[in-house]
């Protein structure tokens, strides 16, 4: 078979060579830099039995739209499903969603039995313990790998993706009904989610997202009862429940039901999440030296999260002292919003934290007036996440930590 393969550097050069090891001749060109001119010039002539391209790919493009009356045209995602074909093991769940992917995936495989293979975009991990295995995007290609470690410890795959699944999974689960243009403003990113899901096995929905005409989907809203920290589920002659003081949050809540319900699909019990500390970075918790830490440092990090955090610290500990670790990381240029001093103001103030450790450079009362040592003590200046975070470990007594970096991790 002769296939066009478009689009090389979304995981698309790990998608023609696995059609080429299977014995089709591919053209694989890079329609968004440009680095493939030969390819790119013997395409314009040549049919092709197979087109592949990715979702994102604006249809507009001089070599996908003269295609799709002629030729058959498939995604990246259907793609890695054809590859995959005979080639998993079982359970394979795959995530996808503009929010909540990786929390949801971090809480099924938390509570998931036996070996098993965590592919997210913090890194894929075996499984029991977490121990990484290698770092890499959640373009659909990544699943050929992530599904080869799963098969290689004879475990389940738990798989997040971006802008749709492959469907090669026995579930599939659609996180947020958040939507977006993509495709240069041409598609619906959610839509094509939807329509990716419909492939596979059992599909489940959070709230507000439409299952399509899938004829084995659920929708959480309609299995899952939530109150305060407890979450009760019933689900296809299953039921179950768990408590944990994460689904006082709303971003802990729908990820943590998904998984819930995920788990009972297969039948699982999902008590096990009651145990369930959160993801790194995303308002996870732990002890150090007896003290409550609250880690929310991420590239997301805000003035609300930020308030959010000492809130749930508070709440958690029973204590009202906090050591607010906060800014932004110097030279830390992936995070390109940065965390303007004026958030980061606006959070100490309203969190009035017991001790204020600051990551970064300090604003200069010349440059900000209303941060004078009068209004605003700052206790340690620290270059690093790592060193304010053992300089508050070493400084705290009492109470709790909050980690509110703004920083890639």
């Amino acid at each position: 078979m002769r296939i066009l393969l478009l689009d090389t550097i979304h995981g698309g050069s790990e998608i023609g060579a696995a059609f080429a090891r299977a014995g089709n001749s591919v053209d694989a060109v890079d329609v968004y830099r440009g680095t493939t001119p030969d390819s790119a010039d013997r395409a314009v002539n040549t049919t092709y039995d197979l087109v592949v391209a990715p979702v994102h790919l604006d249809p507009t493009h001089p070599l996908l739209a003269r295609r799709t009356a002629r030729e058959p045209v498939i995604s990246h995602h259907e793609a890695v499903r054809r590859l995959l074909d005979g080639k998993i093991l079982h359970p394979m769940i795959e995530i996808t969603g503009a929010q909540g992917k990786t929390t949801t995936a971090h809480a099924l495989a938390h509570l998931l039995p036996g070996p098993g293979i965590l592919h997210t975009s913090t890194g894929t991990y075996a499984m029991p313990g977490l121990r990484l295995l290698f770092k890499k995007s959640i373009t659909p290609a990544s699943v050929l790998d992530a599904a080869e470690k799963a098969v290689s410890c004879g475990g389940w795959l738990v798989a997040e993706e971006s802008l749709g699944v492959t469907g090669a999974g026995d579930l599939a689960i659609i996180t947020s009904p958040l939507d977006y243009r993509c495709a240069a403003g041409k598609k619906s990113a959610l839509a094509e989610k939807v329509a990716s899901a419909q492939k596979s096995r059992q599909l489940l929905v959070a709230p507000g997202i439409p299952a399509g005409a899938h004829a084995d989907a659920v929708q959480l809203d309609d299995v899952v009862s939530i109150s305060g920290p407890t979450c009760i589920i019933s689900v296809c002659g299953h039921s179950g429940t768990f408590t944990n003081p994460l689904l006082t949050l709303p971003g802990y809540r729908v990820p943590l039901a998904l998984a819930g319900t995920a788990a009972l699909l297969f039948g699982y019990d999902p008590a096990p999440l009651s145990t369930f500390p959160g993801v790194a970075g995303r308002m996870s918790v732990r002890k150090e030296k007896n003290i409550l830490v609250v880690d929310n440092a991420n590239s997301g990090t805000t003035a609300e999260t930020t308030i959010e955090a000492a809130r749930y610290a508070r709440t958690c500990a029973g204590s009202p002292g906090i050591t607010l670790v906060i800014g932004t990381v110097k030279g830390d240029g992936a995070v390109c919003e940065g965390f303007p001093d004026d958030q980061i103001l606006t959070a100490v103030r309203t969190i009035r934290p017991r001790m204020l450790i600051w990551v970064g450079n300090p604003p200069s009362a010349d440059e900000n007036p209303e941060s004078s040592p009068s209004l605003l003590t700052i206790d340690a200046v620290c270059p690093s996440l790592e060193e304010a975070e053992r300089c508050a470990i070493d400084r705290t007594s009492t109470g709790s930590i909050v980690l509110a970096v703004k920083t890639w991790r």
